[in-house]
């Protein structure tokens, strides 16, 4: 459903609303409230709208939030690498995959697109309105994002310098900086057309790919550049043991030091991760100015627990880099692209790293997926149900039995049915999402897809390790597949 920039919807009597208290600069409940919304903008919020109506949706047995926002993700390589990345070991990496994992299994570019749609799908259905989208730029890559009607910052990535894993011990780095400057001048070209795109819902993200792979003058210049557009900047710094000592062994600081030290931080820079700071227990390293670097340059973390948690690794912890004043938003960094069940993993853990559940509130991480979110990519007009703000809303069904019973509506979504209970969602006004189904993609036909690039990638998996070894000798499956030859028993020999 296309909404016509001269037609109002309005939402009537919505049981419940997640509305934005300007005064107190919160988010508070109404109950029994109307939402009015024309073209892409919110336009009441509170009580009875008594103005012209194209379209009234009854909001009864509804719940209404703002769209959740998404600051990190891999929607062009991750979607492709579920069944295989899931619980990899790779202990000469302290168990990160990646440096073994991820560059043996990598798509093509018919995957990428697959991955993107499946990605946006999972996204848009668990109330996604805004997502940050961290990819290798490829053509037809901003009209895909485009295409699934959500609201896209674009983030190419670029670098001077590839990983390569030798004899499974070391990771060594093949430097071409002249190759990592023509990727930044892409990089702007295609940050460009993303804010020219006649969606309206596109805009870029400067986005210089992981600290280890990037020079000191590209960090610098890339971040000058955002500084110099106004334009969100991130990148991806201490996310593994190896790349802390790395780090440590070039410049005798910890990552986040050297990054202040060049420049790189600041209110336009989010962090990708941030997990290994100097305070981290498995560093046992001896300063603790890391969190105090980032509160005084008010830089942004994102944080993605799944895919850490995967592989044993928490953030330590959410709460205190609350306490310590950092702004922190959420993505998903991994498959499923699910970020009500993201946001799950951010409390659960949290909790479960501290061992108190008084490490946050519920509050806190419906705050970093909407308010921490907006601000880290400089909005003010996303995140938040008001007058003025975009029309991104999320319609949740409070009769769905996994809402029930229902006392206190986020937990219970957050806690319990997660996209389940989703119903409708919308961006700038369109409809894009219609009882819990996207509307602009085909799933089916993007997952059937995706599964053929999948096949297409193990087939490439070989030559592409540093050991020659196969997908399933990296990745191998829960069980043992066994012949059975007519009635036989199954104490046959494996396949």
């Amino acid at each position: 459903m296309v909404n016509s920039p001269a037609e109002t919807t309005v939402i009537r009597n919505a049981a419940w609303v997640v509305a934005w208290d300007l005064p107190n600069a919160r988010h508070v409940y109404l109950r029994d409230a109307d939402i009015a919304f024309r073209g892409i903008e919110i336009t009441h919020v509170g009580g009875r709208y008594d103005g012209p109506a194209a379209r009234e949706i009854d909001g009864r047995e509804r719940l209404v939030i703002p769209g959740l926002i998404n600051i990190h993700t891999h929607p062009s390589s991750e979607p492709l690498r579920k069944g295989l990345t899931d619980e990899t070991r790779s202990p000469n990496f302290w168990h990160s995959s990646l440096y073994e994992f991820l560059p043996v299994f990598a798509g093509d570019r018919d995957g990428a697109i697959a991955g993107i749609q499946v990605a946006m799908a999972e996204l848009l259905m668990s109330g996604v309105t805004t997502v940050a989208d961290l990819s290798i730029p490829f053509d037809g890559w901003l009209d895909t994002l485009a295409e699934s009607g959500i609201r896209a910052v674009a983030a190419p990535m670029f670098r001077d310098a590839r990983w390569r894993v030798a004899e499974g011990r070391r990771i060594e780095y093949d430097w071409d900086e002249g190759a990592g400057r023509e990727a930044f001048a892409e990089a702007k070209k295609v940050i460009e057309l993303a804010r020219q795109h006649p969606s309206g819902r596109l805009s870029g993200m400067v986005c210089p790919a992981q600290i280890d792979t990037c020079t000191p003058d590209l960090i610098r210049d890339a971040h000058d550049y955002a500084k110099e557009r106004n334009l969100p900047f991130q990148i991806h710094a201490a996310q593994s043991v190896n790349e802390f000592h790395e780090m440590i062994r070039r410049h005798g600081v910890t990552p986040i030091q050297w990054l202040k030290d060049i420049g790189g931080l600041g209110p336009h820079a989010i962090i990708g991760h941030a997990i290994f700071l100097d305070h981290h227990p498995w560093l046992h390293w001896t300063t603790r100015k890391d969190l105090e670097l980032l509160r005084e340059t008010e830089t942004t973390v994102a944080h993605c627990p799944t895919v850490f948690m995967r592989r044993g690794i928490t953030l330590q912890s959410f709460g205190d880099y609350l306490r310590a004043g950092i702004n922190l938003g959420i993505g998903t960094d991994t498959y499923p692209h699910n970020f009500l069940e993201e946001m799950r993993s951010v409390g659960n853990f949290a909790r479960v790293t501290v061992g108190s559940v008084d490490d946050l509130e519920t509050r806190d991480v419906f705050e970093a997926a909407t308010i921490g979110g907006a601000r880290a990519l400089r909005r003010d007009d996303i995140g938040r149900l008001a007058p003025g703000c975009k029309a991104d809303l999320v319609l949740v069904d409070i009769k769905d039995p996994s809402m029930m019973p229902l006392r206190e509506p986020l937990r219970s979504l957050i806690f319990v049915a997660a996209e389940r209970a989703v119903r409708d969602v919308f961006v700038d006004g369109d409809l894009v999402v219609e009882a819990g189904k996207p509307c602009n993609i085909d799933l089916q036909a993007a997952s059937e897809a995706l599964e053929a690039a999948q096949q297409r990638s193990m087939a490439r998996v070989p030559g592409l390790d540093w050991a020659g070894r196969d997908a399933e000798a990296l990745s191998p499956m829960v069980l043992p597949t066994v012949k059975q030859v007519g009635s036989a028993p199954l104490s046959v020999d494996p396949i």
